[in-house]
C-alpha cells in the first residue's frame, strides 16, 4: 500500500500537536479516561471526550482548572452509538477512534472557542482556507458574526442548519446547547454537497471538529433556562484529521492504519489492495478496539461489555479466516499496534501479554465454532441465489446459538450477493427481549432490566450451590419491595431478596425455580418462587413471614433450605425429559428435536418435531425404552467442559439454546457398544437425580398436537407416576365391577355396550322422524294443504332435536315432489327453531329466506338466514309457533297471487 503524506505528518504527530497546542493556552492536559466508564452508568463504552467530564458540565463535581484538552480513546461498537457494521467498507466508519478535544468549564466561551480553533486548523496544522467552511445553529447570530470576525469568511461560507445536527443536549434533560461544526472541502472529484444540502452525505464535504457551546440547562423537556456558567465542548476525530492532513481519501490509509494493515499482509500473504481490502482493515480496526477494551480491564463473555468485545474479536477473527489464515493471527499482531500506539498510551504496553493470550483464546476457540456456524449457514443457504435474503429467524439462531452476530452473518454472506432479512431478525431479538423482560411475580409490579442491570453491577452474580446441596448460609446482597430496591423488609411484607450465593435454582431452561426458606435469628422469609435474571442473578421471591422491628436487612446472613420434596421430584422429571428425548430419537427417527418443556414437581411436559401423530404402538415401544434405561440405575454422570469439547464427545446441543463456553454435560444410561457413549448426552444446566433408577418409572399420559410438526408428550415420573397409575387402576376395577365382568374383559364388553347404544340411539331418532312427521308413511297422515295452487307442508313437531331439523325438511321436500315445507320445533329450554325449505323448482318465485324471517319475528326472534331453497331462524316464544306457521302459510297465498 501507498501512501502520499502531506508534510509528512503522523498520526502520532498530529495527537501531539493538539495537546501542545492547547498546553500553551493553559490547558490541563488531562490523560484519556478508561473505555468503561465510571461516572456514567448509561453507557457501555466511553464514545465521546466529555464523557470524563460529565459530572462537571452538570454541576456535581468542579475542576481546579477550568480549562482542559484530551486525546480519548473511545468505542462505538454497542446500544445507541455503534458503527460496527459500517467498519471496513466505509472510508470513515470505526469502532475504535481517537477524539481530540478542548474543554472550559465556566471560562471562555464562543468567541475563544472559536479562535482556538481557527488557530489551530489555519496555523498549527495549516490547512488551506479556501478549502474550509462552517455550520451553526439557525438562530446562532453570536457564532455567525465572530466566525466572520475572526476567520473572515463570507456569509455564503456560513451555513445556518435548522436541525438537531447543531443543537447538542445531554440527554432529555441537563446541559445542552447550540454547535458550530467546521467542514473540509475536498473537490470536485469527491460527490456530495455542502452541509444542509440535499446531497451532504457525500465524502465532498468532511466535518472534521464539532464546537458546543454549552449555554441552555433543559429543566423540562419543555422549558429551558440559560446557565450560569456557559462552556465548551469540542470533539475533533484524530483519524479523520489525520486523513485529511495527509492526502488520503479513507482513515485506512493513513500512517496508522497502513502500518497495522501491512503486518496482517505479512503474515497472510494477501495483498491489502485487491479484492479482500474490507477484511483487512475489519482485522486492524477490530484489533485496536479489542486491545483497548482488554488493557482496560473488559474480558470476553457472553453478557455485557464482554459480549460486545467477543463479538469485535469474532468479527476480525472470521476476516482472518477470510483472508486464508490457516492459524490464530490477532495475537501476533498485537506487537505492531503496541509499537505504533504504545508510546501514546502505555496501557497497551503494561497489558501486552494478556491482551495476546487473551486474543489467541478466544480465537483458538472460535475457529471451532466458526466452522460449525459457517456449516449451519451454507446449508440454510444452498437454496438462495444473489439477491435473495436470509430469513432473519435463521440469522437469529445463528446469534442466539453458537454466536453468529449479525454483521457476521452478513458478512460471510456478502461475497455471495445474499442479503439477511433484518426485519425478521429484529422481531426475534424484540420477541427474546420481551420474554426477557416477563412480569415481576412478587407484587405484581414489573422490575425493569435496568434495576437488575444496576444490581448485578453492583452486587455481582449469585453463586449457585444448588448441585451438591439443598441446605447452605448465604448473606443478603439486596432487597426488592414492589420492584424497588429498598433498604429493608418489615414483617408480612412481600418482596425479593438476592444473595451472594444460594442453592435455591432459578427457574429456567424449562425448569421450575425452587420454593423453600430463609431462616435466621428471629426472621422467616418463604420463597414462593426463584427466579433466574440476567444469566446468574437469583432472586428469590415470597413473603416474610416472621421477623423482629429491624426486619429484614442488607448484610444479613441466613439459612437456607430448599423444599427438598419439590426438589426431588422436578429433579426426577427433568432427568426423565433427556432419557425421553432420546427414547423418541431411537423409536420415531433423528429428525427428533426438542422444541420446548416444562419441568414441574408433578409433571413433565415434553415438545419435539414429528410430523404425525404417534401410534399407540411407538408410545409403548418409547415408553418401554426409556423405562429400561431407569431399571438399570445407571449413574448419572455431570463434567463442566468446554463447549466444544462437549460437543465432540457426542453430547447434543439444543438448537435455539444459548450456551457459554464453559458447559455442563449431563450424561444418562449405561455406555453402549455401539455409540461407546451413554444413552443420553446433553448439554444443561438443571438439576439432576444422581442414578436413573430415581426417577423410579416414567408413565405417558397423553400425546397430542402443539403446531404444524410439532407434537407434546405429557408424563408422570417416581410418585407422581405411581399415584397416577393406581387411581388407573382403582377405576378400571370399579368399570368392571359395574359391567360384573373379570377385569381383562371390561374393554370388550364396554365396546360390545357402546355399540348397542348407538344402534339403539339411531333406532330412537328414526322412530322420533316418523312420529315427527306423521307416524304412517302414507300421504293422507301428512299435514299437507294447497295453498293457491301450491303445496304447502306445515307442521309444528317435538321430541326432534334442532339439529335434525334440516333432514325433516329434506324428507318433507321429497314427499311432496313440489311445494313448501315449513318445521318448527319447541326445545325443552322454551326456544323455537323453524326451518324452511322450497322444492328446486319453486325458488325463482319463492325464497325460503323470506319466509323465515317472518315466522322469526312473530317468535320474538330476529334475521334468520339461508339459501331461497333453506333457511333457518328462531325465537323465545314457544306460544307462537301457530301464529309462525300461519304467517308462512299467509305470506305464501299472497306471493302466489301476484
Amino acid at each position: 500500500m501507498t501512501m502520499s503524506l502531506v508534510n509528512h505528518i503522523t498520526v502520532n504527530h498530529i495527537r501531539k500537536l493538539f495537546l501542545d497546542y492547547f498546553a500553551r493556552f493553559d490547558h490541563e492536559i488531562a490523560p484519556s479516561s478508561p473505555l468503561v466508564p465510571h461516572n456514567d452508568p448509561t453507557l457501555m463504552f466511553t464514545n465521546a471526550g466529555m464523557v470524563q467530564f460529565k459530572s462537571v458540565f452538570t454541576g456535581v463535581e468542579r475542576r481546579a482548572r477550568p480549562r482542559a484538552a484530551t486525546a480519548q480513546k473511545c468505542v462505538r461498537a454497542g446500544g445507541k452509538h455503534n458503527d460496527l457494521d459500517n467498519v471496513g467498507y466505509t472510508a470513515r466508519h470505526l469502532t475504535f477512534f481517537e477524539m481530540l478535544g478542548n474543554f472550559s468549564f465556566g471560562d471562555y466561551f464562543k468567541e475563544g472557542a472559536i479562535e482556538l480553533a481557527w488557530g489551530l486548523v489555519s496555523k498549527e496544522l495549516a490547512l488551506d482556507k479556501s478549502r474550509l467552511l462552517v455550520t451553526v445553529y439557525h438562530d446562532d447570530d453570536a457564532a455567525f458574526d465572530l466566525w466572520k470576525k475572526i476567520a473572515g469568511f463570507s456569509e455564503d461560507r456560513i451555513i445556518r442548519i435548522p436541525t438537531h445536527d447543531n443543537f447538542w443536549s445531554m440527554g432529555e434533560t441537563g446541559p445542552c446547547g447550540p454547535c458550530s461544526e467546521i467542514f473540509y472541502d475536498q473537490g470536485e472529484k469527491f460527490a456530495g454537497g455542502p452541509p444542509g444540502s440535499p446531497d451532504e452525505d457525500g465524502d465532498r464535504f468532511i466535518e472534521f471538529w464539532n464546537l458546543v457551546f454549552m449555554q441552555y440547562d433543559q429543566v423540562t423537556p419543555e422549558q429551558r433556562i440559560a446557565l450560569p456558567r456557559p462552556s465548551i465542548d469540542t470533539g475533533m476525530g484524530l483519524e479523520r484529521m489525520a486523513a485529511l492532513m495527509q492526502g488520503v481519501g479513507s482513515v485506512f490509509e493513513t500512517d496508522l492504519f497502513v502500518a497495522l494493515i501491512e503486518a496482517v499482509a505479512e503474515l497472510t500473504h494477501v495483498s491489502p489492495t485487491g479484492p479482500q481490502a474490507a477484511s483487512h482493515r475489519v482485522i486492524a480496526d477490530h484489533l485496536r478496539t479489542s486491545s483497548f477494551l482488554v488493557a482496560d480491564g473488559v474480558t470476553p463473555s457472553n453478557e455485557g461489555r464482554g459480549y460486545v468485545l467477543r463479538r469485535i474479536m469474532r468479527r476480525a477473527m472470521r476476516h482472518a479466516q477470510m483472508l486464508g489464515a490457516a492459524e490464530p493471527l490477532m495475537w501476533r499482531l498485537v506487537p505492531a499496534l503496541v509499537e505504533e500506539m504504545g508510546h501514546a498510551y502505555p496501557e497497551l504496553q503494561r497489558a501486552e501479554s494478556l491482551i495476546s493470550d487473551t486474543l489467541l483464546t478466544e480465537e483458538t476457540r472460535f475457529r471451532t465454532t466458526l466452522a460449525r456456524g459457517l456449516a449451519i449457514l451454507d446449508e440454510e443457504t444452498a437454496s438462495l441465489a444473489s439477491g435473495d435474503r436470509l430469513p432473519g429467524e435463521t440469522a437469529f439462531k445463528l446469534y442466539d446459538t453458537y454466536g453468529f452476530p449479525l454483521d457476521l452473518t452478513e458478512d460471510a454472506l456478502r461475497p455471495r450477493g445474499i442479503g439477511v432479512e433484518k426485519e425478521g431478525f429484529d422481531t426475534a431479538m424484540a420477541r427474546q427481549r420481551a420474554e426477557a423482560r416477563k412480569a415481576w411475580a412478587g407484587s405484581g409490579e414489573t422490575a425493569t432490566e435496568a434495576v437488575w442491570f444496576a444490581l448485578k453491577e453492583r452486587v455481582g452474580a449469585t453463586e449457585f450451590l444448588g448441585y451438591d446441596a439443598e441446605k447452605s448460609e448465604g448473606a443478603v446482597t439486596a432487597l426488592l419491595k414492589n420492584g424497588v430496591e429498598t433498604f429493608s423488609l418489615k414483617k408480612g411484607e412481600r418482596g425479593a431478596v438476592i444473595l451472594n450465593q444460594t442453592p435455591f435454582y432459578g427457574e429456567s431452561g424449562g425448569q421450575v425455580g425452587d420454593t423453600g426458606e430463609l431462616k435466621g435469628p428471629g426472621l422467616l422469609f418463604r420463597v414462593e418462587a426463584t427466579h433466574k435474571k440476567l444469566g446468574d442473578l437469583i432472586v428469590h421471591e415470597g413473603v416474610l413471614e416472621e421477623a423482629g422491628e429491624a426486619g429484614l436487612a442488607e448484610g444479613v446472613t441466613l439459612v437456607l433450605e430448599v423444599d427438598h420434596e419439590r426438589r426431588r421430584a422436578t429433579r426426577a422429571n427433568h432427568s426423565a425429559t433427556h432419557i425421553l428425548h432420546e427414547a423418541l430419537r431411537r423409536v420415531l427417527g433423528d429428525h427428533v428435536q426438542q422444541k420446548g418443556s416444562l419441568v414441574a414437581p408433578d409433571r413433565l411436559r415434553f415438545d419435539f418435531t414429528h410430523p404425525k401423530p404417534m401410534a399407540p404402538e411407538e408410545i409403548a415401544e418409547v415408553e418401554r425404552l426409556a423405562n429400561e434405561i431407569v431399571q438399570d440405575n445407571a449413574s448419572v454422570d455431570t463434567r463442566l467442559m468446554a463447549q466444544e469439547e462437549a460437543i465432540a464427545s457426542g453430547a447434543r446441543a439444543l438448537f435455539g439454546e444459548k450456551y457459554g463456553d464453559e458447559v455442563r454435560v449431563v450424561a444418562m444410561g449405561r455406555k453402549e457398544a455401539t455409540s461407546g457413549h451413554a444413552f443420553s448426552i446433553e448439554l444443561c444446566g438443571g438439576t439432576h437425580v444422581r442414578r436413573t433408577g430415581d426417577i423410579g418409572l416414567l408413565s405417558i399420559v397423553s400425546e397430542g398436537a402443539v403446531a404444524s410438526g410439532v407434537r407434546r408428550i405429557e408424563a408422570r415420573t417416581a410418585e407422581g407416576a405411581r399415584v397416577g397409575l393406581v387411581a388407573q387402576s382403582k377405576a378400571l376395577a370399579e368399570i368392571a365391577s359395574l359391567m360384573r365382568a373379570p377385569t381383562e374383559e371390561a374393554p370388550a364388553r364396554l365396546a360390545a355396550l357402546l355399540d348397542d347404544r348407538k344402534r339403539l340411539e339411531r333406532e330412537l331418532a328414526d322412530a322420533k322422524r316418523k312420529l315427527a312427521m306423521g307416524g304412517g308413511d302414507g300421504e293422507a297422515s301428512q299435514p299437507i294443504t294447497e295453498v293457491a295452487g301450491i303445496k304447502l307442508f306445515s307442521r309444528a313437531v317435538t321430541g326432534v332435536e334442532s339439529k335434525d331439523l334440516k333432514g325433516l325438511v329434506d324428507e318433507a321436500k321429497k314427499s311432496i315432489g313440489s311445494g313448501v315445507v315449513a318445521i318448527a320445533n319447541s326445545a325443552p329450554d322454551g326456544k323455537v327453531g323453524v326451518v324452511v325449505g322450497v322444492t328446486d323448482d319453486l325458488t325463482g318465485r319463492f325464497s325460503a329466506v323470506d319466509f323465515v324471517r317472518l315466522a322469526a319475528e312473530k317468535l320474538g326472534g330476529k334475521g334468520g338466514g339461508g339459501r331461497p331453497d333453506l333457511a333457518q331462524a328462531g325465537g323465545p316464544d314457544a306460544s307462537a309457533i301457530d301464529a309462525a306457521l300461519a304467517a308462512i302459510g299467509e305470506a305464501l297465498r299472497a306471493k302466489a297471487a301476484q
